[in-house]
């Protein structure tokens, strides 16, 4: 094994189980709070002890994912020390506020799980949106690294020496906007997809259990605002692509040859020594319509790269197709559900979460958000390559030369495991028990506003 694949696999497997934590850092605090928000306006008992549960889940990911993050932080210096010498001055005023993003978030989360009977109702929930805005934050000056990555920019090259160091331009760069919107807007897709495949698998044990009903009621709120929204940053994050990375976009699609009225690839498999896509479904003009709103444009294909230069080019387009095909199979669950929903108002019976259909559709579409934010960053990686800097520095050049890389490799692929094992375990047992009330909750019901009107399950 190379030390250099050694330190890429290792460095994918942090990144890979890390994310996970990161996107519920994102969207469970915002699920928390809707339930809470829930439990003011109508006193729902059930409202109540899911914005508890859900809290307990979001501490325990929260803990586990600070410890994967340092991990990274550590693997960056010990893995890609070149990296960081030319780039550290670029990319650490966004890790710096990363940081107190971070440091704010655990702050607002102690404040909600500790709160729940020395504050006022108002502020306790504001603190939980507090939770759910530092997430966000923290996530969204991580991606500006990332984004830096694909688009660096905010210094000037001088005999490889990176000099006139401008941090601002460097945080702002031009993929920072589409690649952050298109991160935040997955981890709440990808999120309320899980919650539903959760609660709709109780649901179909037990159809009347009150608090499952309303945890999927929230979850399909989220999702249906999230997943269609979700589709659009995809095309803005395509045709950003298509403009600044089209090698990336060549390999995804697996174009091998420059060409206008460029078809849209579904499914296939490149064959990278004859240069063409095999058993593919193609659609005449399609991806010169979404790279430039053009039937007729010229898409770069991959025949205007140096060989030595193309990605791993089956990997790119296999988790291209993955990650779209997640992410129209979540848009037809939601548009599925939210016709539903929509046509409850008048046959209450017709609610999703009373459809056994639906709720089986929602258990088998709940990994789903997941595997397609995994398939996502293998794409924006991968698809880089052989660069770790865009057209500035080889990933090669920034390796360390530590010997024996494998080792690390394993000890860390153990960890987390066992460690992933360990959330599921407690993840379960925090959400999927019995609906007895909390201990401690003495939180009166309130009293609802004068007009207002609960809603009816």
């Amino acid at each position: 094994m190379s030390d250099l694949f050694a330190a890429r696999s290792q460095m994918a497997i942090s990144l890979a189980f890390h994310i996970l934590f990161a996107i519920a850092g994102m969207a469970m605090p915002v699920l928390m709070s809707l339930a809470e928000g829930r439990y003011l306006r109508t006193g729902e008992p059930e409202a109540l002890e899911l914005a508890k549960r859900w809290a307990k889940g979001t501490a325990i990911l929260f803990a586990v994912g600070a410890v994967s993050g340092t991990v990274l932080s550590f693997e960056l210096g010990l893995l890609w020390p070149e990296f960081m010498r030319h780039a550290g001055p670029l990319v650490g005023m966004p890790f710096s506020l990363e940081g107190f993003a971070f440091f704010l978030e655990a702050i607002f989360l102690g404040l909600y799980l500790y709160g729940w009977d020395k504050l006022p109702a108002k502020v306790h929930l504001a603190t939980g949106w507090g939770v759910a805005a530092c997430g966000l934050l923290s996530a969204v000056f991580v991606t500006a690294v990332n984004a830096w990555m694909n688009e660096p920019a905010g210094f000037t090259l001088v005999d490889g020496q990176f000099t006139e160091i401008r941090p601002w331009e460097a945080m702002f760069n031009g993929a920072f906007f589409s690649q952050a919107l298109h991160m935040a807007l997955a981890a709440y897709a990808a999120v309320a997809v899980a919650a539903l495949g959760i609660h709709g698998w109780a649901l179909r044990r037990n159809p009347n259990h009150a608090l499952h009903r309303t945890a999927f009621r929230l979850a399909l709120a989220l999702a249906v605002v999230a997943v269609p929204a979700q589709i659009v940053s995809g095309d803005l994050s395509a045709k950003h692509v298509a403009a600044h990375q089209p090698t990336k976009l060549a390999a995804a699609e697996s174009l091998f040859v420059t060409q206008k009225r460029a078809p849209l690839a579904i499914g296939g498999l490149p064959d990278e020594e004859a240069m063409e896509l095999r058993a593919a479904v193609e659609i005449p003009g399609g991806l010169s319509f979404l790279a430039f709103a053009d039937f007729d444009a010229e898409v770069q294909g991959l025949d205007q790269t140096p060989r030595e230069l193309w990605p791993p080019v089956a990997v790119v387009h296999v988790a291209f197709q993955i990650m779209v095909g997640c992410g129209f199979a979540m848009l037809g669950l939601v548009g599925f559900g939210g016709l539903m929903w929509w046509r409850a108002r008048k046959q209450p019976e017709r609610a999703p979460w009373r459809s056994r259909l639906f709720l089986s559709l929602s258990v088998l579409a709940g990994p789903l958000g997941l595997v397609a934010i995994e398939a996502g960053w293998v794409v924006t990686e991968v698809g880089r390559q052989p660069w770790i800097i865009q057209g500035v520095m080889k990933t090669a050049d920034a390796v360390t030369p530590m010997p024996q890389l494998s080792v690390p490799l394993i000890a860390f692929s153990l960890l987390y495991a066992v460690l992933g094992v360990v959330v599921l375990v407690l993840l379960r047992n925090h959400v999927m028990a019995s609906t007895a009330p909390a201990p401690g909750s003495t939180k009166p019901k309130p009293e609802p506003e004068p007009g207002s009107k609960a809603v009816a399950s």
